[in-house]
């Protein structure tokens, strides 16, 4: 038993590990946009080969904990958590790169930036982000219904930055190709968010059992 004890330890620290590399990427990627900064671009490419590692390291310590030590009850839902978690953060790290590469694109172009928020829009996904895996550490279910909430917010965003995107393509042909990165940022972004939603239905599931998938009158109960 307390092997199964240290075993879940380790699962929980990578996990927690592995959350703040792939969150100093999405801040990083939000720099290469707003700030053009070059460096930034280039630590996230290195970041990512080390999130793919620690994905890889997450799901063979969970199997090997499914397999060998066949946890059960609140220890079984904590092992399938951590497996759809892991998978969350990883892709939210390649929507990190994604936006770095957008950002890359944008750095060869001398047209001006639409009238859109992105600092606003990344903050609201990243504040996600941090009270997910707050509500994951903590174990905090109103900390995780709070994450839901707060996802029509970005969606609003998204859609406001979507229109403004369009104006600004509107304005001439060579705006074209920039406002479709920035699109893509915006999409990205409100994916980050989604990932985040991903995380606190997991951690509602673990903590309380309740399911809120596909069912939003859950999600306040």
């Amino acid at each position: 038993m307390d092997h199964l004890r240290e075993e879940l330890q380790e699962l929980n620290n990578k996990l927690l590990e592995m959350s703040s590399l792939v969150e100093s990427s999405i801040a990083l990627s939000v720099d290469a946009v707003v700030n053009r900064n070059e460096d930034a671009i280039t630590t996230v490419i290195r970041n990512e080969l080390d999130i793919n590692q620690m994905e890889l390291l997450i799901d063979k310590i969970a199997l090997q904990l499914l397999a060998l030590q066949q946890p059960m009850a609140v220890d079984l839902r904590f092992v399938m958590m951590a497996i759809k978690i892991n998978n969350n953060l990883e892709r939210m790290g390649d929507i990190a790169l994604n936006i770095t590469q957008y950002a890359a694109s944008l750095n060869e172009t001398p047209e001006p930036t639409p009238r859109v928020d992105i600092p606003y829009m990344a903050k609201l996904a990243q504040d996600m982000i941090n009270d997910s895996i707050d509500a994951f550490v903590r174990r905090d279910a109103e900390l995780a219904r709070k994450v839901l909430r707060s996802d029509d917010e970005v969606d609003a965003m998204r859609d406001l930055m979507y229109s403004e995107i369009g104006k600004y393509m509107e304005e001439g042909a060579n705006r074209v190709h920039p406002g479709l990165e920035y699109l893509f940022i915006a999409r990205g972004l409100e994916r980050l968010a989604d990932h985040a939603t991903n995380i606190a239905e997991d951690v509602l599931f673990f903590v309380q059992g309740v399911d809120v998938r596909h069912n939003a009158t859950a999600i306040d109960d």
